[in-house]
This record gives structure tokens, sequence and C-alpha cells, in this order.
């Protein structure tokens, strides 16, 4: 044998001894190790998470809403960054994923998060990982709301209703998609929040501005977005940080992780265009506001299927959410006359059915695990409405009740005075001049 061969021969000894060190010892102890990659995945996942909501949901928003508004719309998002963040400590987090005896709820046995240990783990990553991952959706999907009644919402009153809204509707939907709950147990795809975040936002923010009302001024003064480069950096920051949303749901730095990304980052750019060049062809110019919304609404659309969809489905559910929310947000919700100021309904609520049902038409048996319509499942179809519409019935009857209780007791809405003045003055003291 010559020196290199038996050079190359130790290397190849030692190496494969240093890779089977890890095996050995979960071998030994019979518990689950964790991954040093999923982790580092998930942490930065998570941070990017994060960076969705504040700055990207508020410049999303605070570039479309008018220069008197913009710092409450900011607020707005941080404000609920931090209250839900707490919340999800005190008690989100156990009703959302705690083992409950029944498939509705969880219940309180994880409630202040006493749980938590360093060494506990949850999966291949730790525990407490876990749990500020799921905070980062808890935290965005309350915030995504606040575009439908931005302009004339009390501040007092918006944090008693995300508040209240994330223990009473968020948590249970939670609990039954990803928690152990009756839609999971039924078969319902949702890799990432098409109905748990989506849906279930997108038909509070419906019931909301309708039961507050429209703007002053609604259908006859110009109420056009007053920095629309803000839009664009918000809807950037939201394209990035949904890789982390959709590609950090696989909760590990695997193949599942780069096919949603990968699946990501097609849809939002097919529904992009598609939102762009239906409104060329109907309105004869394209704007980058028009192209900004198709792309979130790509995405939207593609976060239940995100785990289960290949490239072609990918590039259809784009095309398809592009078209829907389209025309939602342009034609829909004028023939309705309901005043959604930033058009959450149209992008998150219909984007997130459009997606829903996708999926189960879309679905991959050898990516996901669970075959859909093209594969011969149609019943995955029916499954996937069925997820739909319990989703909306919770959303909307509990966003009502709770909306209806706050507007008995406190009230929802800024006076006249206030509402003409600008919320930035009228509710927080400041303004950008």
């Amino acid at each position: 044998m010559s020196k290199f061969s038996g050079i190359n021969l130790f290397g190849y000894l030692f190496g494969a001894g240093i890779a089977f060190i890890p095996y050995v010892s979960l071998a030994s102890d019979g518990r689950p190790a964790l991954d040093t990659g999923d982790t580092a995945w998930l942490l930065t996942s998570t941070a990017i998470v994060l960076l969705m909501t504040i700055p990207g949901v508020a410049l999303f928003y605070g570039g479309m809403a008018r220069k008197k508004n913009v710092l409450s719309v900011l607020m707005q998002s941080f404000s609920i960054a931090c209250l839900i963040s707490v919340i999800w400590m005190v008690v989100g987090y156990s009703l959302a994923f705690s083992k409950g005896s029944n498939l509705y709820i969880g219940n309180l046995d994880l409630a202040f998060l006493d749980h938590l240990a360093v060494e506990a783990i949850n999966g291949t990553i730790p525990d407490s990982l876990f749990v500020v991952f799921q905070m980062t959706f808890a935290i965005i999907t309350a915030a995504l709301i606040t575009g439908a009644v931005a302009e004339r919402m009390k501040f007092s009153a918006l944090l008693w209703f995300v508040g209240l809204w994330s223990i009473v509707v968020y948590s249970p939907v939670t609990f039954w998609v990803w928690g152990g709950g009756f839609l999971g147990d039924a078969g319902v795809l949702d890799f990432a929040g098409g109905t748990v975040v989506h849906i279930n936002s997108g038909i509070a923010a419906l019931v909301a501005c309708i039961m507050l009302g429209k703007r002053k001024g609604y259908g006859v003064e110009n109420l056009a977005p007053h920095n629309l480069v803000l839009t664009v950096i918000g809807g950037s920051l939201l394209w990035v940080g949904w890789f982390g949303f959709n590609a950090g749901s696989a909760l590990g730095a695997n193949g599942g992780a780069a096919m949603a990304m990968v699946v990501t980052q097609i849809a939002a750019a097919a529904a992009g265009l598609a939102w762009m060049f239906m409104e060329w062809a109907t309105h004869k110019k394209p704007t980058v506001l028009g192209v900004v919304s198709g792309a979130v609404a790509g995405l939207v659309a593609i976060t239940p299927a995100a785990g289960f969809v290949g490239p072609k489905g990918a590039l259809a559910i784009g095309i398809l959410s592009g078209l829907v929310c389209f025309w939602g947000a342009t034609s829909l919700k004028h023939k309705l006359g309901y005043d959604d100021s930033l058009d959450v309904f149209a992008v998150h609520g219909l984007g997130g059915i459009t997606g829903a049902i996708l999926t189960g038409v879309f679905a991959v048996e050898a990516i996901g695990g669970t075959a859909g319509a093209i594969e011969g499942n149609v019943a995955q179809i029916g499954t996937q409405f069925y997820g739909i519409i319990a989703t909306i019935l919770w959303s909307a009857i509990a966003t009502a009740v709770i909306i209806f209780i706050l507007d008995k007791t406190i009230g929802i809405r800024v006076d006249h005075d206030s509402e003409a003045e600008g919320l930035d003055l009228s509710q927080h003291g400041e303004s950008i001049q």
C-alpha cells in the first residue's frame, strides 16, 4: 500500500468515526438529538419572520396610509409586536399547543412557559426556539388586521381587540390545525398558515372594517397612498421574510425547506406579474402598488401549499392568486361597498382561500406525503374546504362579538374631528412634519 493511499484510508476511517459519534450518542440514550444546522436555520427564520411585522407590515401599510396617519399605522404594528409577545408567553402558546383533552383548544398547562428548560428539545430544535418561532406568527397575524381599520380606529380599542382576538380566535384555530385539533385530524393541509394566519386575519379584517364603518370622505375625497416608496420597502421585506415563514416551517435545514423556498419565490413572482398585466390591460398602466400587492398575494397563496407542491403547482397558484386578489381589490370591494382601507381581505382573505383550495389540487405525495386532485385524490379539495369554512365561521363570529362588546363599552372609532385631524396627532400627539 502506498503512503498516499494509507493516508486516504486513515482519513476515511477517521471521518467515518466522527460522523458516527452522534448516532452512537442518540442510540445510547434513546432521546432526540439537537441538530445545530436545524437550530441555526430556525433562529434565522424566527428573526426574519419578526422583520415581516416590524418593519415589514409597518412600512407596507404605512406607505399606503395618508400622511396624517402614517405614524399611527407604524405604532399599531410595533405595539402589537409587544402586546402579542406577552400574551403568547402568558396564555396564547398554551392554548395553541398544549395537549388538551379535546380537539378544539389546548389547556393552560404551558401558561407562562414554565415548562421551558435550556435542554428541552422539540424534534431537532430547542423547545424554546419553537415557542418564539410560533410567537412571530401570532404577532404578524394580529398586525395584518390593522390594515383594514387604518385611519379611523381608536388605539385603545385596537389594543383590546387584537389582544382578545389573539386569545379567542388565533390560538384556538392554531390548535385546530397544528396543535392536534380536529382540522389537523381531518387531514387539512396548511404548511405555514394559509388558514391559521391569512384566512383567519383576512376574515377578521373584513368583519372589522364593516362594523367600524367607512372612512370619512371614502368615495369622495382623495385617499391615495402618501408614500409608495415605503410600501415597496415594506413589501420587499415581506418577500424576503416569507422565506423564513414558509421554508422555516419545515422546522429544519433540509430538502423540504429548500423546496418550500423555491415554490415561494415562483408563486410570488407569478402573482406579481399576473396582477401587473391585469392592471395594465384593465387600467392601461401598470403601477408599483399593483405589482407589489400581487407579489404579496402570491406569497399568501403559496403559504398553505409550500410544503406540499412542486414548481408547476406553485406557478399555477401564483397566477391564479394574482388574478383572484386583483379582482377582489379592484372590483369586489367596490361592488360590495365596504372600506377595507389597505385591501387586507382581498390579499390575505381571498389569497388564503385560493391557496388553501389549490393546495388540495396540486399537492404532490412525493413532496408532502399527501396527494392532491392532480394525483387522483380529489377528496382532498373537500377536506380543504372543510378547513376553510370552519376558519371563516369562527373568525367571523368571534370577531363580530369582540367588536360589538368593545363598541358598547369603550367605543371603537375616533370622533369626526380626530379623524379629520389625523390619528398621528389626535391619538399619539406626534407628526412626521
